[in-house]
Formats: C-alpha cells, structure tokens, sequence
C-alpha cells in the first residue's frame, strides 16, 4: 500500500484509476499491483500526526496491515514506478522481517511516565533556548512563526518589566512583519520562511496561522504600547476580511494557495494584472474558531463593532455546519461535516464559545463551551493515566493501522487545560479544575523535550495558578 499525505493532489495519481471512498478527505486509488491512498493533511490531522515522515508531502509505504515500511518526503513522478517495484521487491522478498519490524515500531511508543519532571527555572530556560537574537523567532531554518513562547515572554514582562523579554518579542515581531513572511501588498503571513532570515517564504497562506498572529500582534500593541503592532494587526485583518471571509454567510476559508508569480510582483498594480491564486472556501472548525477569538480580541482593543459582529456571526455559522448534539464538532464543513471527534476541535470551538459569551454576554455560548467540555471528558479523557487523547476510538474495526494507536499530543492537552480552567470558572464545576491539574502533571514529564513549545506547558500552569 502507497500512502501519500499532502495539500494536493499527487502527480502520478493519473497513471492509476481513481476509485471512490467513504471518506471525501481520503482518496483511494488502485492498479494491478499497488492500492494507493491520497490524504489531504489539512482535512485529516489525525492521519499526517501518525503518518507524517518529516514534512509534507508525504509519501509512505505500508503493510496491508497500515503498518509504516518505510518512505519520506517528495518522491518526483518520473521516479515513482521504480521506487514502487524496489518497494514491491523488497517485501516480497522479506515480508516476515519487514511486518515484524514494522509491528516492533509501532509498539514502542515514547514513554516518560517515570521521568522527573523539568524545575521552572530549566524548563525557562529551555524553551528561549533557541530563540535566534540576530533575526528573532526560534530555530534556524525553515523558520516557522512559533507564538507561544512570545505570548509568554509578553506574561513575564507584563509581571516583571523584565525587558530581556520585551526584547525577545520586539526582535522576533519586527522580523516577522519586515521580511519576507508578510506580504505588505496584499496583507496576511505565509506559512513559514524557508531562511534564518525570514526570507524566501513558501507563499501558502494559512487561517490558522494569520489568525495566531493576529493575536499576538494585538498583545503586543498592548502589551509594550507599541503603535505600529496596533497598525500590523489592521492590515491582517484587512487581508482575512478580503480574502479568506464569506462576507454573506460568515466564516473563514481555510487557506490561499502558493503561487510564486503572484507574489513576485511587488505593487498592487503589479499583481492587478495576475490572476491571484485560488482559495480553498473549506471551513475548518479549529482553525474558525482560532480566528473567531483572535478577532474578538482585536475588535474589543480596536472598539470595531463590525468585526465583532461577523465573528459571532461566523462562530454560528461554523457550529450550525459542524455541531451535533452528543457528538462535538466536526473538523470541516464544506458541502457537509467531515470527520468529528477531534481533540483541537472541540478545544478550540470551545474556547470561542467562552470568548464569545464574555463578548456579549449571552449564557448560550456559555452552555454550548461546557458541553463540549463534557464530550472531550467523556470520549477521549484517559482514565488510567489522566491526559486527553487526540480522537475519539471508533468502535470495532473502522480504524486501520496506526488510527488503532492513541496519541497524546502535548500542544493538544497544554491548550485544553487553558480551556478546562476557564470552564472550571464559568462553570462552577470544580471536576474540570481537577482535570486540568491532572493533565499537567501528566504532560509535565514531556515538557523538556519540546523546547519552544514547551512554553504552552508554562501557559496553562500559569492559568492554574501553578506558577
């Protein structure tokens, strides 16, 4: 079996006839020999977390079992058919060693229950550990616009005035919007830069990328009174509100595609000329409510009732498409739901749902936030060792190869104890405190190994009170 994950459509795929499948996100394609699956990673994150080889695309050989032979990134077409027929030798000739080692993989999952856990002052230490003071944000390259650990480093200098912190996020913001990640014509962020130095970017335009900034942004005006961060966060909002909202309906389309040439031109008159590339119209349930929140925020700092409006609106728009009463949401919503039961889902819409009850005051959100609260309780909370589970287990056999496995993302359950904490609050019910406490110490054991990210452990231990 050939799995291939990316954002579209593969180029060998033609040379296969296109068969249908159960699950639009997933296509299925198969010969005489080989059975080849396309996954659309933005459709299907459960899959690309357990699939995935270290970017996208992906291209995966499996057992008929699901089980991962072997593969990686990019495999260009003309190479594609021998690639196949070595594959195709390969476990003809060792499948007994192949399936065993693939079964033995498979069933070593990372362990650190017995690990002890990082003291504050380390685990500070750790995460801004990276962070490049000659062009700001974290890492080498590609560089990707991380915003938790500057979220965090704005907390400790709003607590402290520590101004080693100010710096950090001053550095990292002023590269940001310079360089090569922001278009200043259009408005809005690309995906990720492929230089130290924020250039070269890969031109895809992402939701829930513009909508984590835009956040971050808005923090940042206020945070360190910074006038131009305030200006920044208007021209985000320019380009989501041209480009990727339905203005009529509500809601947020999931991503603007890369095109070089587009981008290339560097005048509004320029690009006036150019067909601009296409926009994936899919709604994305995280995503949506990431942007609902990140644009309530704004609307309440920039007093801009309007937006505030078409994020309720949107918000609405999203859970009438996605929601279903005992079920949470669903991730997407196009010409119907997609897969449900998602960890980030419910996560994210819940938190909006918060958002947009402070907002207006309106205890229906307030209700629709601790019902999905209670879902991902009852779904995906692990009894035996505490910590939430990033899907709801099918039941009986609709789960293949490595869905079978459980996975507990550690980004995942940091940001559902910030929610869980809130839910205590708004709530009244103490059970959902008790829970966000259980899963910090159950991600505690993990926090070092995740160096930047881990400052989303440091956030949600502040929000508990833990700091």
């Amino acid at each position: 079996m050939l799995l291939s994950i990316s954002a579209a459509w593969c180029h060998w795929c033609h040379e296969m006839d296109r068969t249908s499948y159960a699950d639009p996100a997933v296509a299925r394609l198969v010969n005489d020999r080989f059975v080849a699956v396309r996954v659309d990673a933005d459709r299907r994150p459960d899959i690309n977390d357990r699939y995935g080889l270290g970017g996208l695309p992906t291209t995966a050989f499996l057992t008929a079992d699901g089980d991962v032979v072997g593969g990686g990134t990019y495999v260009p077409v003309e190479r594609m058919s021998a690639v196949l027929e070595q594959v195709a030798d390969a476990f003809a000739s060792r499948r007994d060693e192949i399936a065993s080692r693939a079964e033995a993989g498979a069933a070593a999952p990372k362990d650190r229950r017995d690990a002890s856990p990082p003291g504050h002052d380390s685990l500070m230490a750790s995460i801004f550990q990276t962070f490049d003071s000659e062009h700001g944000g974290f890492g080498i390259e590609p560089k990707f616009p991380i915003t938790a650990p500057l979220h965090l480093a704005l907390d400790l200098y709003a607590a402290d005035s520590d101004n080693d912190m100010r710096a950090i996020v001053e550095c990292s913001l002023d590269a940001m919007t310079s360089r090569g990640l922001y278009d200043d014509v259009d408005g809005g962020f690309f995906r990720y830069a492929t230089t130290r130095d924020w250039q070269l970017p890969h031109h895809e335009k992402l939701l829930d990328v513009n909508a984590a900034l835009l956040r971050l942004l808005v923090d940042g005006a206020i945070v360190l009174n910074v006038a131009r961060y305030g200006d920044l966060s208007a021209d985000v909002i320019r380009y989501v509100q041209t480009w990727l909202a339905d203005t009529m309906e509500g809601g947020w389309a999931g991503s603007q595609e890369a095109d070089h040439g587009y981008y290339a031109a560097r005048t509004a008159e320029a690009r006036a000329a150019l067909v601009p590339p296409p926009v994936d119209r899919t709604l994305y349930a995280d995503w949506n409510a990431a942007m609902v929140s990140a644009a309530l925020h704004a609307a309440h700092v920039m007093h801009d009732t309007t937006l505030g409006e078409f994020a309720i609106h949107s918000l609405e728009r999203v859970l009438l498409g996605c929601y279903r009463p005992g079920a949470g949401v669903a991730h997407y919503f196009d010409d119907g739901p997609g897969i449900r039961g998602l960890l980030d889902d419910q996560v994210a819409m819940a938190t909006a749902a918060l958002d947009a009850a402070e907002a207006t005051g309106k205890v229906p959100y307030e209700m629709m936030a601790e019902e999905l609260g209670l879902y991902v309780l009852r779904t995906m909370w692990d009894e035996r060792e505490g910590g939430f589970f990033d899907r709801e287990p099918s039941d009986g056999d609709a789960d293949l190869g490595l869905l079978r496995k459980p996975v507990k993302r550690f980004v995942s359950n940091c940001e559902a104890v910030r929610l869980f904490i809130r839910l205590a609050g708004s709530s009244g019910n103490n059970g959902f405190a008790e829970k966000a406490r259980q899963t910090i110490d159950c991600m505690a054991p993990y926090a070092a190994l995740e160096g930047p990210l881990a400052a989303h452990y440091l956030l949600a231990v502040r929000d508990a009170g833990l700091r």
